[in-house]
Order: structure tokens, then C-alpha cells, then sequence
């Protein structure tokens, strides 16, 4: 009976809130533990599935993709295999957004840098330079 844990014990050891645990549960991402006088039991086991949770939340993965990761579409795939494409797909993800936002900030170096832009900015007759509080209301 050692190794029965309560689910505040659970929450605590991860730095989760109890109601998570329970929306874990409910949405089939941790099996339904069992019940000693109605209150939830976890056995030690449940430790590496949250833990493999935890890494793949922290990888930007939805709760569905955790789900494919954990339970798979079919039980031929190891979770390993699941794991490395799950994995390669968001590192091709962040991939994107970083080139993205490469190109964003030396499309703001350029604009920041840019004497024709500035000048324009300027000179146009369209462009208010007073300040919002100087202008005149009418």
C-alpha cells in the first residue's frame, strides 16, 4: 500500500493543480486510478506518463498530440517511433518560426536604417508630427 499515492501527492511532486490531474483523467491522458474509499489512488507508475507530459507541454504540444504520443492510433507503433515524429514535426515548426522571425527583424533593421523611409515619414503631408496631445481639436 506504500506505493499508493494520494492525488494531491501527485500534484505536488509535478507542481500541478489537483483539478489537472482530474482533466488528465477525464480526457484519457492518465488512466483512471484506483479508488480507496472513493478518493483517488495513483501507483508510482503514473510518475513517467506525467513526466513524459510535462516534457511534451513544454515542447508546445496539444493535448491531442500527447494523446497520439502516449496511446497512439495503433499499439504496432513504439511510442519511441511515435515520439521521434512527433518531435521532428514541432522541430520543423520552431524551424519556421525562426526563419520567420529572422526575416522580420532584418525587415526592421532595414526600416530602422532606411534614410528614404525616414525622410518619407517626415514629408508626408498625411502624416501628423505633433504629438496626440498638441494636436488641435476642432
Amino acid at each position: 500500500m506504500d506505493d499508493l499515492m494520494t492525488i494531491g501527492e501527485v500534484a505536488q511532486y509535478f507542481g500541478l493543480q489537483t483539478s489537472t490531474l482530474r482533466y488528465y483523467e477525464s480526457i484519457g491522458l492518465l488512466p483512471p486510478p484506483r479508488r480507496v474509499s472513493g478518493q483517488r489512488r495513483y501507483t508510482t507508475e503514473v510518475l513517467p506518463v506525467l513526466a513524459v507530459i510535462q516534457l511534451a507541454k513544454d515542447a508546445n504540444c496539444s493535448l491531442d498530440e500527447i494523446r497520439t504520443l502516449l496511446y497512439g492510433p495503433s499499439e504496432h507503433v513504439l511510442p519511441s517511433a511515435r515520439w521521434r515524429t512527433l518531435v521532428g514535426t514541432k522541430l520543423r515548426e520552431v524551424e519556421a518560426t525562426i526563419r520567420q522571425a529572422l526575416e522580420l527583424k532584418a525587415l526592421l533593421d532595414e526600416a530602422l536604417h532606411c534614410e528614404a523611409l525616414l525622410r518619407e515619414l517626415d514629408e508626408c503631408p498625411l502624416i501628423d508630427t505633433q504629438e496626440p496631445e498638441m494636436r488641435k481639436t476642432g
